[in-house]
């Protein structure tokens, strides 16, 4: 008899679009537990002035940036903190995860957060 393997997928993560204008910060909230994490997208124009802050009730939550077609962060808010404000370097969907250290994931620690983002055109 033949054995059969099952290899369950892992489900798409599917990231949240967020809308940056210059003219209004845009704020996202949600809530994580354990090892989960949330993705949002926005879009961003290279030399434009990007900055997000995070507010949250856990401070073990974090966000990580990343740019357009990279696999490395560009924030990394475990090291760098809840705040974000820089330069984008190339035009494109950049990626905000909001997640828990690996600690507090293994605990079952859950967390409430704010995301608020905003754009600067270049002057």
């Amino acid at each position: 008899m033949a054995a059969v393997a099952l290899v369950a997928a892992a489900p798409a993560v599917v990231p949240k679009r967020l809308s940056v204008t210059s003219q209004t910060p845009v704020t996202a909230k949600g809530s994580l537990k354990g090892d989960q994490f949330v993705d949002y997208v926005l879009a961003g124009t290279e030399g434009h002035t990007l900055s997000v802050a995070m507010t949250t009730t856990n401070r073990s939550a974090y966000f990580n940036l990343t740019a357009p077609g990279s696999d490395t962060a560009l924030f990394i808010g475990s090291i760098d903190g809840g705040k974000f404000s820089g330069k984008l370097p190339v035009t494109g969907d950049y990626r905000l995860r909001v997640y828990l250290m690996r600690s507090a994931a293994r605990r079952g620690d859950s967390a409430d957060y704010r995301l608020r983002a905003w754009v600067l055109p270049t002057r």
